[in-house]
């Protein structure tokens, strides 16, 4: 008897890996003693629901906190609101998109379904802010004038890291260009060999290799979030609201003045991670067909590379231009370009789901006209 179930046990987690396998297109290896578990697909969107589910309840307590501190207070509840939309708009800018939606591709290339990526990097940002409210609220004007003098050394670390990362990240996506075009050339869409997954193994690859993947799940991108928030951009504005606010009436606790930095953490990470997961859909939708997972390979990560390479460049050239003062049209050019950079990143948003709602488009059509895809 024990045997008989022990047998009917072990079919039953082979059909389980079986059905993985076919289902997410990533091969798995026959495990007859893991236990049996959701299909990645269902996992994933319960995964989704609970995370959006706890942003959600975030998102309500902390605007629940304002009206408890400031219900009476209108000018302060309209401060809030102001907290809130910080965060909203921070969170579409292009170096955080860029940023998050290459990360994305890169971790379900490597066979993962990232659903955190964008909390992750959102939360590390909004380390920053909140540590430098605290210290500001605490500290009151004192501290401004301390933190008007390290602002610059920390901005040009934040601008210099967040060029880095992309560059690389850039450059690790236009490796992996050429080798999806090559193993496309090579293989027939449906054979064999058709879901290898492409390896660079170039010189450059080798010595960009620790910087590409210094990100390999997603709570790493809570560190880089940190690297990417120390330009204090944000931090000093939600710093100013604090200290507004303390001005203004003289008798708020540091509990009180901490509602701004939390709003802006919660709008900003919402915004985040719903963008992680939207890529999460688009990538996942191309990999579960080997020929329309090429076609959108090749489309998708060329876009990525071409953003990431922009983003960095404006940012990297009007970095230079800042600290060493030049002027012309190239360097006034790029400057505009940088002081608006935030605006980029709806327009960006916007790329990846045209181009997603296209391709989905035109398979369906393809699909209804009896077209082998």
């Amino acid at each position: 008897m024990i045997e008989c179930l022990s047998l009917a046990r072990r079919s039953l987690e082979t059909a389980g890996d079986r059905f993985e396998h076919e289902t997410m297109d990533i091969p798995l290896p026959p495990s007859p003693h893991r236990p049996p578990s959701l299909p990645k697909r269902s996992a994933t969107r319960a995964k989704i629901g609970v995370v959006l589910s706890m942003l959600l309840a975030c998102n309500l307590a902390a605007w629940c906190w304002a009206v408890a501190m400031f219900g009476s207070r209108p000018a302060l509840l309209g401060a809030c609101m102001l907290a809130y939309t910080f965060g909203l708009r921070h969170a579409v800018d292009a170096d955080h998109i860029a940023a998050i939606d290459n990360v994305t591709r890169k971790l379900m290339h490597d066979g993962k379904r990232p659903v955190t990526i964008g909390l992750m990097f959102s939360l590390g940002h909004s380390t920053i802010v909140v540590l430098a409210s605290a210290a500001i609220a605490a500290a009151a004007f004192g501290l401004r004038e301390r933190l008007d003098a390290v602002r610059d050394v920390a901005g040009t670390i934040g601008t210099a890291v967040s060029t880095v990362f992309l560059f690389a990240i850039a450059i690790s996506n236009l490796l992996t260009l050429r080798a999806v075009i090559q193993s496309y050339r090579r293989t027939r869409p449906g054979s064999a060999h058709d879901d290898a997954a492409p390896h660079a193994h170039g010189l450059l690859a080798r010595v960009l290799r620790p910087l590409t993947r210094i990100v390999t799940k997603s709570w790493h991108m809570y560190v880089l979030g940190v690297l990417f928030g120390l330009g204090f951009d944000t931090a000093t504005e939600i710093g100013v609201l604090g200290l507004s606010a303390a001005s203004a009436t003289h008798d708020l606790p540091i509990w009180s003045i901490m509602v701004f930095p939390a709003l802006f953490t919660a709008g900003m990470t919402l915004i985040d991670t719903a963008d992680g997961m939207l890529m999460l859909g688009v990538y996942g939708w191309a990999l579960r067909d080997p020929a329309r997972k090429h076609r959108y390979n090749v489309g998708v990560t060329a876009l990525s590379a071409a953003l990431a390479l922009l983003i960095g460049g404006i940012e990297g050239i009007g970095l230079i231009g800042d600290k060493f003062a030049l002027h012309g049209s190239l360097w006034d050019g790029v400057g505009a370009l940088d002081a608006h950079l935030g605006s980029t990143g709806y327009a960006i948003v916007a790329v990846f789901a045209g181009s997603w709602l296209f391709a989905a488009g035109y398979q369906r059509r393809r699909v209804r006209t009896g077209a082998r895809v």
